[in-house]
């Protein structure tokens, strides 16, 4: 297969799926932390996605990345469109505009509220002993 037959392929790729992740592994096996968090907001949405592991052959980054204009990997498209990597991602998802873009019914929960952490007598945060 030549270089413009895979960049036709992965083109293609995109057109014809309404939804498709360009990843590390495969939803079951992502290959790489990012990889992995942007499948979690994916199936956290509860959209169907298409997906392509780019690890089998290293043509399918160089190709796609020369396609896309983004470097890094993983690489989500929504209706043929690049919508980014990992962490515009997170932040669409956490915004609640991710779900909207796919069509998810519920917008992305609200992120939990940290702990509160120990406050001594002058107001400054204090440790908390655990190993005791």
């Amino acid at each position: 297969m030549s270089e413009n037959q895979l960049r036709d392929a992965i083109s293609e790729a995109i057109t014809d799926n309404e939804i498709i992740l360009f990843m590390k592994g495969t939803p079951e096996q992502p290959a790489c932390g990012f990889s992995a968090r942007t499948v979690g907001v994916m199936q956290a949405l509860d959209v169907s996605f298409a997906s392509v592991d780019i690890l089998p052959d290293p043509r399918i980054r160089q190709e796609l990345s020369a396609l896309s204009q983004w470097p890094t990997i993983p690489q989500l498209f929504v209706r043929g469109e690049l919508v980014g990597g990992c962490d515009i991602v997170m932040e669409m998802y956490e915004s609640g505009e991710l779900a909207g873009l796919v069509g998810a019914e519920a917008a992305a929960p609200a992120a939990p509220e940290a702990p509160d952490a120990p406050v001594g007598q002058d107001g400054l945060l204090q440790p908390e002993n655990r190993l005791a």
